[in-house]
């Protein structure tokens, strides 16, 4: 609404609406009566299209205040299912909203003064419904009477609130809302989303998500606890978008149908094993100590694995470090003997020699064999002619005292024990000769050049340190997958192709929850990922999740600062509140003061005996554009995003409509029917503000796929028509 007035004033009485009656009255009377205003029946036709044309005009002017008046206590509707989310080559949907300007922050102000209570608050038959509404509980009837002022329908005029909370005059202040839209390029800085829980961070996720996996890019989405809706959302979005044979499931929880990843099985330099496997050792202290002791042990089994053609993995890893003894016998029986010939015979005769007095004491323990390898290696002439790091290595471990060695590599156990115990061992050990597995086996450069899309869940409520050593490994493993690529190119190695001239493919990196699995290698991943093409979407809580996850905050402001994109749902942290607001500017808003005076006049001779003067001044003060309570109180699914270098937008996301769910294997179902069962993840708050659902009979159709047993996770052919039922978390501000 334009207006050259020094204050917009919209929250007032509509007053245009007495003009537009004037109007109407001496339209009808030009056209039927135009005697009666001394006008010819020709010049009363022109007379009455003039006012109705200013009529109109000031209608609209009307139309603003009431349209503005009416979404400061409700918002419109905005609910869209997953089909009709835009999905675009060059920008990111967000949602709907609009560019936050001074205006806005000067329509907020007034939205807060006292004399704008009135439009703002609930209506008093609104709130007299309300308490009558808990009245009557009780009773048939009473509750009949309940149900009837709680119909969600436009025709009840004192029908509830959406439960969303917060204060809806934070979107309200722009009735010009549209597609906010953030250019993809964008997206390789990294985006933060910030929000409380149950406030819209996984509904977020699935649009970002079903937009990456329609527009073809590599997507991958790490779930700590498990989202059953965001696993089936990406399931139907991969099958609609004709990718179903690119879409893997990967949880420790449901190992039967999981894909399997052997975590320290692909790596660009050895010494990337042994740091993904003690890098989650705790490294404080003396801690620290037993780490590197650790960290020297694996590296060296893993070296001496590597020698000998074989791939490690954490039961092997497990295997070596409890005996090392069987791991140096079988480097010798296959590697000296090359080197120097007749050695394992000389081995031998010198193993048959050995007793318990001749056994030299850090030997006594060990097998007899592993002592007469001592012996052998220790000869000046084997000395000069044999130079093996690997070997020398693996000496160097079994000179330890035996007890003494399971001291120091004491603190590794536990954890390999976890990751190999179980049916998790078949997940995170495949065995890759077993050709009666046929769960695949993922490999990130591999699920790179098919532009897969994978979904991690992590079982993080059953096992918090399985799922974070799990969560960092893959991290690792994709910092080194991003590390060659930037180098090479995603398609090095293969027939045909040019090192490093191939273009960079999106990989795009939805961790939610990502506090939970951030260690070291997060920090380099989104530092230097970008190179590789990796687009980072973290979504957390509260800053203090960051810190307290890192232990540091210098480092904590270190990830933060490789963040470019801040998205911002209600949080409840002011510091965290403060990460947006700080960084935006102050403005300019407009105040009123009303002021009053009289004085009285001294001169007797003078007929007046006093003057008084009374007015509105209006002045600027110099405020923030936000502060952190307008973050605290933003209703769910709405958000402010700081996009492309600083400019602020205010959005909200749609309403999840609900679909059926179509053609899903009957084991990836069961999958999310038991993880709704095990995980509360949401309370579908969004539920109360849909209309009155469908009934829809969810049956599972016969899979005539079944015949092998990766069919039962893997997608099916027949595409489907519509997407899955229920999406995550959601928000309309305040629309019923």
């Amino acid at each position: 609404m334009s207006s050259k007035h020094p204050l917009e004033s919209l929250l007032r009485p509509a007053v245009e609406l007495y003009t537009v009656a004037v109007c109407a009255g001496c339209a009808v009377l030009s056209l039927y009566a135009p005697w009666s205003l001394a006008l010819a029946p020709s010049v009363g036709i022109i007379t009455a299209a003039g006012f109705a044309t200013f009529g109109v005009w000031r209608f609209r002017q009307a139309w603003v205040v009431l349209r503005y008046r009416r979404n400061m206590r409700r918002l419109p509707r905005f609910a869209l299912p997953a089909r009709k989310i835009p999905v675009s080559k060059r920008n990111l949907w967000l949602g709907k909203g609009f560019k936050w300007q001074a205006r806005h922050t000067q329509r907020l102000h007034e939205s807060a003064q006292p004399a704008a209570e009135s439009y703002v608050q609930p209506t008093v038959w609104y709130q007299r419904a309300r308490r009558l509404e808990h009245r009557l509980e009780s009773g048939v009837f009473g509750q009949r009477i309940a149900d009837v002022l709680r119909w969600d329908s436009p025709f009840n005029p004192v029908r509830p609130l959406p439960p969303v909370g917060g204060v809806p005059a934070l979107h309200a202040v722009e009735w010009k809302e549209h597609d906010v839209w953030m250019p993809l390029g964008e997206r390789v800085g990294h985006t933060l989303v910030e929000g409380t829980t149950r406030v819209g961070k996984t509904r977020l996720a699935e649009i970002l998500i079903t937009q990456d996996i329609h527009r073809g890019d590599i997507t991958i989405c790490f779930d700590p606890k498990g989202d059953a809706d965001l696993m089936m959302r990406m399931y139907a979005e991969a099958h609609k978008a004709g990718r179903g044979d690119e879409f893997y499931i990967f949880h420790l929880g449901w190992p039967d149908v999981s894909c399997r990843y052997n975590a320290v099985g692909r790596f660009s330099r050895l010494s990337e094993i042994p740091t993904r496997v003690t890098g989650q050792l705790s490294g404080e202290g003396d801690s620290a100590a037993f780490r590197q002791f650790a960290w020297r042990f694996v590296n060296i089994v893993a070296r001496a694995r590597h020698a000998l053609g074989e791939r490690a993995s954490y039961s092997q890893i497990l295997a070596d470090v409890v005996n090392i003894d069987a791991l140096l016998i079988q480097y010798v029986q296959e590697t000296l003997e090359t080197q120097i010939p007749g050695s394992n015979q000389q081995i031998t005769e010198i193993e048959g020699t050995l007793n318990d007095r001749n056994t030299p004491l850090n030997m006594r323990g060990r097998h007899k064999r592993v002592a007469a390898i001592v012996q052998y290696l220790q000869q000046p002439e084997v000395i000069e002619a044999l130079t093996d790091p690997v070997l020398d290595g693996l000496l160097s471990a079994v000179r330890y005292d035996k007890t003494y060695f399971d001291k120091i590599v004491a603190s590794l156990l536990p954890l390999l024990e976890k990751l190999t115990s179980g049916k998790i061992a078949e997940l995170l050990s495949p065995d890759y000769d077993d050709i009666e597995d046929d769960r695949p086996i993922i490999d990130w450069q591999q699920i790179i050049r098919k532009r897969g899309i994978v979904y991690v869940g992590l079982d993080a409520l059953s096992d918090f340190e399985v799922a974070q050593a799990v969560g960092n490994s893959m991290f690792a493993d994709i910092v080194s997958v991003a590390g060659h690529i930037y180098k090479f190119g995603a398609e090095d190695g293969l027939p045909g192709a040019s090192s490093g001239t191939d273009k960079k493919l999106p990989i795009n990196l939805h961790c939610d929850e990502f506090n939970e699995l951030m260690g070291d290698e997060f920090i380099p991943l989104i530092n230097k990922g970008g190179g590789a093409g990796i687009q980072v979407t973290a979504y957390t809580q509260t800053l203090s999740d960051i810190e307290a996850r890192i232990g540091s905050v210098a480092k904590a402001g270190q990830v933060i600062g490789n963040f470019n994109n801040l998205i911002m749902l209600r949080v409840r942290e002011e510091r965290t509140a403060r990460l947006l607001t700080e960084q935006l500017p102050k403005v300019n808003v407009s105040t009123r003061l009303m002021v009053s005076m009289a004085s009285d006049n001294a001169d007797v001779s003078s007929d007046q005996d006093f003057s008084s003067s009374a007015g509105d001044r209006i002045g600027t003060e110099s405020v923030d554009m936000l502060v952190s309570n307008d973050i605290i109180n933003l209703p769910k699914g709405q958000a402010f995003a700081l996009l492309e270098g600083g400019q602020l937008w205010k959005t909200r996301m749609p309403l999840p409509l609900p679909d059926k769910t179509e053609n899903v294997p009957k084991d990836v179902a069961d999958i999310a029917t038991r993880m709704r069962a095990k995980y509360i993840t949401g309370d579908q708050w969004w539920e109360a503000v849909m209309p009155p659902p469908i009934d829809l009979d969810f049956e599972l159709p016969p899979q005539p796929h079944e015949a092998r047993a990766q069919d039962r996770w893997m997608p099916v052919e027949e595409p489907l028509d519509t997407p899955l039922e229920g999406s995550a978390e959601m928000n309309d501000h305040g629309e019923g």
